[in-house]
């Protein structure tokens, strides 16, 4: 049984932490968002099942464990998470690297 604080919320979310807006073989991470301090595999996810508008993690909070590894359900800090090479450090599992162009969705610059 998956720990509460790592269920991924989302619609048509797989078991690898896909879901119907992000499902290509590499799109295998959860983000947890500040505001709810839950996982959700994407901001349309959470757009559309949250009920409330999303808050950024701050700079100074990138040390939190806010990132999923849909693969080997790792939790990573955001700073490993965008420094990881968009591989898992835990079971080297390549995420999907154009994630990259959606950070200011979850994390303040």
């Amino acid at each position: 049984m998956v720990p509460e604080h790592l269920l991924v919320k989302g619609v048509d979310v797989d078991s690898k932490t896909r879901c119907r807006h992000y499902h290509s073989e590499k799109d295998i991470i959860a983000i947890k968002f500040k505001c709810c301090d839950t996982y959700y595999p994407c901001h349309l996810c959470h757009e559309e099942t949250a009920g409330h508008k999303p808050l950024r993690w701050s700079k100074d909070e990138w040390n939190a464990k806010a990132v999923l590894c849909g693969e080997c359900r790792n939790e990573l800090t955001i700073i490993q998470y965008m420094n990881c090479q968009s591989v898992c450090p835990s079971c080297k599992s390549s995420f999907n690297p154009g994630c990259q162009t959606h950070y200011h969705l979850y994390f303040e610059g």
